[in-house]
């Protein structure tokens, strides 16, 4: 089953009933109880979801050539967020879409390991600089697929000449 029909499971057959109820109640055509269950599912339950995932894949290639990085374009100051303790699982879209939330999110970086190609549990979230004390205390401890993350104005990485010093 293609990821886009399970997520919409709860979705089509809810459709499917209400389908058979309209089908079979309010219509009056001479279908029995079996061929408006199935005419609901093929109608609400398959073309549905195709349509939205088709619908779904060609704003994503159209908005954004590289998934990998999810940038936005914005003039002004910005501030980088650190961001720890970050689920493995999580990708770009979801941290931009839970920073969203409380302000203009401009870049979103995941860090990955080089050898094994995973993520390391922490990245960077460039956000407008207005925002940024706002994001760090509504996200700090907050609780994102079950991790608490930590958040933090983002240091610049020093020198290894300046730590022998």
């Amino acid at each position: 089953m293609s990821s886009t029909l399970r997520s919409f499971l709860p979705f089509t057959l809810a459709l499917a009933v209400i389908a058979f109820v309209t089908f079979s109640f309010l219509i009056t055509l001479p279908l029995s109880a079996a061929w408006a269950f199935t005419a609901g599912v093929l109608v609400c339950g398959i073309l549905v979801p195709i349509l939205v995932d088709f619908k779904s894949s060609a704003r994503s290639t159209s908005e954004s050539p590289n998934a990998e990085t999810s940038t936005t374009s914005f003039q002004g100051e910005s501030a980088t967020l650190y961001v720890g303790n970050l689920p493995y699982r999580a990708n770009e879209e979801a941290v931009k879409e839970l920073f969203s939330r409380f302000g203009t999110v401009i870049n979103v970086r995941l860090m990955k390991d080089r050898q094994t190609g995973r993520r390391r549990g922490f990245g960077f979230v460039e956000v407008a600089a207005p925002d940024a004390n706002k994001m760090i205390s509504k996200l700090n401890d907050f609780e994102f697929q079950e991790r608490t993350l930590k958040v933090r104005e983002a240091r610049e990485r020093q020198d290894e000449e300046n730590l022998t010093d």
